[in-house]
Parts: structure tokens; C-alpha cells; sequence
């Protein structure tokens, strides 16, 4: 039987907030990027399509397109698929690394200020009118495929804590 949601809108607001923050039926990103060390960042072990490296990047670009999609009415989306990957397996230095990975950080961020002020279910005009619970539904789906592949990569270099 399919879940209904809640009826009042600060839960399913919550809730929509919590898919982006916390860890729940698995590891979210924040723990997927804890201690990946330097020197595997870009490696992609058993021809694997990315590198860890890339699919950070590929999480920040996707996010940051789709977050402002949905609160700027003049955003305008990369090129797909070549704009939502980078070419290198490898960051270009540990500054790329870290910068990625705060830019994810931060971009969540705005989309989490943006689902506290606002009425999640409205129609966004600018984006088809589609509201800001459908692209953060979009976003939380996206965000844990490429996370599972992350921490697949993670499996298979043998740096991912078991428990």
C-alpha cells in the first residue's frame, strides 16, 4: 500500500528536509566523503565509469542545476550530459576536492532556507510550474543513486568503514 503523506505540510516539510540532511535508509553525503583519502579520489578501480572525484562533482553540478531551477526564474541549465560531468577522473588538487564538496554543502543549504520559508507544494511558474517538494523529491532520488555508487567505490577500495 503506498504511503500517504502527511497532511500537514511543516511534517512532510520536515521530513523533505530530513531526506537532505540526514542519514536515513543509508549513509548520506556527508558520510560517503568522510576521510576518502587523497590518493584515491580519482581512481576508478575494475573500469568503473567514475572516479570518486567525478561523481562528487557530478552530485554538486546536478544539485546546484536543479536547486536553481527551481529559485531562480534565469537560470540557465549545462549542457547535458557533457556540463553535469568532469572530464578528469582526478581532482585537479586537494583545493577542487574540498571546494566541491563545500559548494554541495552549501547549495543543500539554500535548498533547505528555501523548503523552511516557503509553501513546498505551490507551483513554481518558472520551472513548469512543478513545485519545490517535486524537484527536491527529484533531488533526494538522484542524490542516492550516485551516493550508492560512491559508496559501492568506496566498498570496492576497501575504505569504507564496515559496522
Amino acid at each position: 500500500m503506498p504511503r500517504k503523506l502527511p497532511k500537514d505540510s511543516d511534517s512532510f516539510r520536515k521530513e523533505l528536509i530530513s531526506h537532505l540532511t540526514e542519514d536515513n535508509a543509508h549513509a548520506g553525503f556527508d558520510a560517503a566523503v568522510k576521510d576518502f583519502p587523497t590518493d584515491l579520489r580519482g581512481a576508478r578501480p575494475h573500469e568503473l565509469p567514475h572516479s570518486a572525484y567525478q561523481l562528487v562533482e557530478h552530485l554538486r553540478i546536478a544539485q546546484w542545476d536543479i536547486v536553481e531551477y527551481a529559485l531562480n526564474p534565469k537560470h540557465e541549465s549545462p549542457d547535458f550530459p557533457d556540463g553535469y560531468w568532469p572530464k578528469s577522473p582526478e581532482p585537479p588538487n586537494d583545493k577542487a576536492w574540498n571546494q566541491s564538496i563545500a559548494s554541495f554543502r552549501s547549495d543543500r543549504k539554500k535548498l533547505v532556507v528555501a523548503l523552511e520559508k516557503s509553501d513546498v507544494l505551490a507551483p513554481i511558474k518558472h520551472a513548469n510550474n512543478q513545485s519545490l517538494a517535486n524537484k527536491t523529491i527529484l533531488l533526494i532520488d538522484h542524490n542516492s543513486y550516485h551516493l550508492g555508487q560512491l559508496i559501492l567505490l568506496r566498498r570496492i577500495l576497501h575504505i569504507w568503514p564496515e559496522k
